[in-house]
């Protein structure tokens, strides 16, 4: 099979040759030389003995809004954004840490009523198009080397988990939802509209699969909380892609044990990043149980794990964990980002471990 084969097979819980190895480069990329990332993350995937699944590639459509304007700028460590509407101004800043080589969002740009209303005025003033072009070239040119996985949603993700994680943070939307219940439900089902928008140009573009970056985790969404305002967005969203052929995978990096019941009832056809402990809170095998063969598990290799063991220990971690899990419905991945300190013979040996495995 080629490494596009094997993982839309995998997707659909179809029998595959193999095991597919697709490992999520994210952080680890960003710190390689130039000269590695000057060769793209498909010829690098290819070298580690990987099937390239290439998370991420933009959505297929283009979004305006012609009578808002954003200006960004530094100060010291912090970065100021400002979004400028016709009826106000929203502000939030993200502070930067050097450790982690990577920008925090401190003040979240939603704080009052008022903000929720202007940060509607925004939101109506959007426009979304479709944009095939990009897609279909970078379809071209990977063929049958890669499956490119492009987002959807206005946000890359539902609308309350946007609202969760960008524009409002957890304990004031807590406050919001019991102070101004009417204003909140509004903005969501305006973000809901405009998704559903961005999912269904998708679903008329040339792309197979997509994925958004919901980022699930009890950590910070309640059982409740996903059963009322996110599940029926994604359901939505997958019987979308559905109607045309196409297939939508969910990522979902935290603790997720909680929420693999209300997961089970919805029509994604994967959960990408599925993070076992420590990191995450289940072992692979309890989720299949769970989820039943229908949905694709994507992951499964700890990133803490994967940084420390030796490669003797990755290589026990990796085959106790192949041997205990049914061959369909499964693409072995790191689970969520990857730590810049993992070596790249770890990635090699694990290509190495899956193709004497086989099926």
């Amino acid at each position: 099979m080629t490494p596009k084969q094997r993982l839309l097979r995998a997707l659909r819980g179809q029998k595959v040759d193999r095991v597919p190895w697709a490992p999520f480069l994210a952080y680890w990329w960003e710190a390689q030389p130039e000269s590695v990332q000057a060769q793209g993350q498909a010829k690098v995937l290819q070298a580690m003995g990987a099937d390239p699944l290439l998370r991420g590639f933009p959505g297929p459509y283009r979004v305006t809004h012609p009578n808002c304007m954003e200006q960004v700028w530094t100060e010291g460590d912090r970065r100021i954004t400002e979004l400028h509407t016709p009826v106000g101004c929203l502000r939030s800043v993200h502070i930067y840490s050097p450790h982690g080589n990577t920008w925090f969002l401190c003040e979240h740009p939603l704080k009052t009523e008022a903000d929720f209303r202007i940060f509607g005025a925004y939101l109506d003033d959007i426009a979304i198009e479709p944009d095939y072009g990009p897609l279909a070239v970078a379809l071209a040119d990977h063929g049958e080397d890669a499956l490119v996985l492009p987002l959807v949603g206005l946000f890359m993700k539902t609308g309350f988990q946007s609202m969760l994680e960008h524009w409002v943070g957890m304990e004031e939307l807590v406050y919001a939802l019991a102070d101004f219940p009417k204003t909140v439900l509004c903005i969501l089902e305006r973000l809901r509209y405009l998704d559903g928008l961005t999912v269904e140009i998708a679903a008329g573009s040339p792309g197979e699969a997509f994925i958004f970056w919901e980022d699930t985790s009890t950590t910070n969404v309640s059982p409740r909380w996903f059963r009322d305002y996110v599940a029926p967005v994604i359901h939505e969203w997958a019987e979308i892609l559905h109607a045309q052929g196409k297939l939508l995978v969910h990522h979902a990096c935290g603790h997720m044990r909680a929420l693999l019941p209300l997961e089970a009832e919805l029509a994604v056809d994967a959960i990408d990043s599925l993070t076992p402990p420590p990191t995450g809170d289940v072992e692979l095998w309890d989720a299949r149980e769970i989820l039943g063969p229908e949905v694709c598990i994507i992951g499964g290799i700890d990133p803490v794990v994967f940084l420390h063991s030796t490669l003797a220990e990755l290589e026990a971690y990796v085959s106790t964990l192949i041997s205990r899990m049914p061959p369909e419905g499964l693409i072995l991945a790191n689970s969520d980002s990857c730590p810049p300190g993992v070596a790249f013979e770890k990635f090699r040996l694990i290509g190495e471990i899956v193709r004497e495995a086989g099926c």
